[in-house]
């Protein structure tokens, strides 16, 4: 009698003995990423002191990198499909690397701000890659281990990346700041060299075309617009700058989708908008992580350098936004399977809206153990019923071929929210810290900055009243957008509640 034999393993770009490599650089690669993005928040404080950074400083130090991967993260997707990903993949590496050797010994903010833009160039071309050089390199049968590995090491680096780094801010300085940067030299070195010498080249897609004409109106049009709603240390944002900049980021955005629906090869589908359960993704996702971003931005500001609370604590404050994520959301995952995504969507972002408002409310008590920390937890245990569940909604508002691109349009969403949440809310705690602290505005004093010299005692209870009335402005108006996104999310996305009630 014939035996059948097992079925032969799907063939892959990259040996069997050489995917371990692939695996570690991934990790690597985006361990730069995930450093910088957790840990930067705590240490702008510390940039700002040690560099003489004004508040709008501070935003572009944030604003040049978010810039360029939010407009240009899908473009980077695409290209490594036509120039092959591993090689897309290591110019990313490079770009990032090299940037952050710059960031690391930057003598002024100008400077910084420029390495920050060239950071998110390499970001844009090596975050889309991190992934997908995986599932190119492993087999359908071993993929699922593979991704699980590389999301276990990239929870790990969240979670200890802002502890390490509020240690160490905290220990040694203001300086230290430029650590945070130099810790991607010797990470990016190795994956790069892992990619190069181990890794073979994968086979690019012959035909595949690239939307630069996209790319370039998308970037200008958010350049504008946070242009305007930011301004520069030379050039505040006044009515007329808001309106002459915005205005014309507004034309770009126009004249980009104006584009996208006629060229042949968008970056960005827009039929895809016409599904309910799609467009309602992002626009959930634009309003919670708009929330989320401006709120995890500025509170670390509010709290060393208006509380004068360590690096260190912080660090600790957030210790629980982390874990709570990691733990929960594989549970969030599975019951989303079970009642739908809409509803978890909508119980997580209220909770994400509760505790920002009682960041808010409970600002003037000035307590990192009593009133952040548990608010801290409340927010991750929010954030943990919505980030697994969103990903379902997004997966399954498309076809099974479009999910690749539905991430990456789902990815870029809150890239683009998180670079407009640091422009517009920076104007507004300046504005209600301006008009709260006016009795003294003589004084060289700034919203979430130490003051150079110890100040008279009433200018300096004025100085916290007003810290606090500013960070409380932002965390209302985002409590209120997150409660906007739960409401999206529970008419929009996949709900078996509301079905069964409609019966």
């Amino acid at each position: 009698m014939n035996e059948t034999k097992p079925a032969a393993p799907a063939a892959t770009f990259c040996p069997p003995q050489n995917r371990i490599y692939v695996l570690v650089a991934a990790i690597l690669a985006s361990s730069m990423g995930f450093i910088d993005g957790s840990v930067l928040s705590i240490a702008t404080p510390a940039i700002r002191a040690d560099l003489g950074a004004s508040l709008a400083d501070a935003q572009w130090i944030s604003n040049a990198y978010m810039l360029f991967l939010a407009s240009l993260l899908l473009i980077g997707g695409a290209a490594g499909d036509r120039f092959g990903l591993r090689n897309v993949f290591a110019i990313g590496i490079v770009l990032f690397v090299v940037a952050s050797l710059v960031c690391a010994v930057a003598p002024n903010p100008a400077f910084l701000i420029g390495a920050r833009a060239v950071q998110g160039l390499g970001a844009a071309l090596m975050v889309p890659g991190s992934l997908a050089i995986i599932a190119k390199a492993y087999p359908r049968e071993e993929r699922g281990k593979a991704i699980g590995l590389w999301s276990a090491f990239s929870s790990l680096t969240t979670i200890l990346g802002p502890v390490v780094g509020g240690f160490v801010l905290t220990t040694m300085g203001d300086w230290s700041w430029r650590l945070v940067f130099a810790i991607n030299l010797p990470l990016g070195g190795i994956a790069l060299a892992l990619l190069l010498l181990k890794v073979p080249a994968d086979q690019p897609e012959a035909g595949r075309r690239l939307d630069l004409v996209g790319g370039g109106l998308i970037t200008i049009a958010l350049l504008m617009i946070a242009l305007g709603l930011t301004g520069t240390e030379a050039d505040a944002p006044t009515l007329g700058h808001v309106l002459i900049y915005c205005g014309i980021g507004l034309v770009a955005l126009a004249t980009f989708l104006w584009w996208e629906g006629h060229t042949k090869a968008p970056m960005l589908p827009l039929y895809h908008f016409r599904n309910v359960a799609f467009s309602g993704a992002q626009g959930l996702t634009f309003a919670l992580y708009f929330a989320l971003s401006a709120v995890t931005f500025f509170l670390p500001m509010t709290l060393i350098g208006g509380w004068g609370v360590t690096a260190a604590e912080v660090s600790i404050a957030f210790l629980p936004f982390g874990i709570a994520l990691t733990v929960l959301s594989p549970y969030a995952g599975r019951l989303a399977d079970k009642i739908g995504p809409g509803p978890m969507i909508t119980v997580g972002a209220v909770i994400v809206a509760v505790s920002f408002a009682l960041l808010g409310l409970l600002s003037p008590m000035q307590s990192v153990w009593f009133g952040v920390l548990p608010l801290t937890i409340l927010m991750g245990i929010g954030m943990s019923a919505v980030v697994s569940p969103l990903s379902t909604a997004v997966m399954t508002s498309v076809e099974d071929r479009d999910t690749g691109l539905a991430s990456g349009v789902n990815n870029a969403v809150a890239r683009v929210a998180g670079l407009l949440a640091v422009s517009l809310m920076g104007g507004v705690a300046a504005y209600v810290f301006d008009q709260a602290f006016g009795g003294f505005a003589e004084l060289p004093v700034f919203f979430g900055m130490k003051p150079d010299s110890l100040l008279p005692a009433d200018a300096e209870a004025a100085r916290l009243t007003a810290n606090n009335a500013a960070f409380s402005a932002i965390a209302y108006c985002n409590a209120a957008l997150a409660l906007l996104s739960a409401v999206i999310a529970w008419f929009t996305q996949e709900n078996k509640f509301r079905k069964k009630a409609a019966r």
